[in-house]
């Protein structure tokens, strides 16, 4: 399974992109997707065309909710990492996939790659 990062799904809708080409690659080999509620919101937060919520909504028939381990996951891997300033919704994403046992696929891999100690694998 791969959870995928917000801006890995901005690109992903382009057509051409080297995301929306990895997304194929993924769908073709039988990978299934996932996004959660955080990432699902920060997309839909925009700008959006028709076209791009059509894509998105056809990619990700369902969105991933989170659970109170999930928050707790978050918090523990926000204290970890330093408690950074705004990092806490990429703890939540991070989370979210870990507990889902899904790589990540996500542009800002540097953001993500302090939570690898925790179990996070990137895509």
């Amino acid at each position: 399974m791969v959870h995928v990062d917000t801006n890995f799904l901005i690109s992903a809708i382009q057509t051409g992109s080297a995301e929306e080409s990895k997304i194929n690659a993924w769908l073709t080999a039988g990978e299934s997707l996932s996004i959660s509620v955080i990432e699902w919101a920060e997309f839909f937060s925009g700008p959006l065309s028709k076209r791009d919520e059509l894509v998105a909504r056809q990619l990700f028939p369902q969105v991933e909710s989170l659970y109170r381990d999930d928050a707790e996951m978050a918090a523990h891997l926000f204290n970890d990492t330093g408690r950074r300033s705004r990092s806490l919704p990429d703890c939540f994403i991070a989370a979210t996939a870990i507990r889902c046992g899904a790589r990540l696929a996500t542009i800002n891999s540097r953001d993500f790659r302090l939570f690898a100690t925790q179990g996070l694998v990137l895509a």
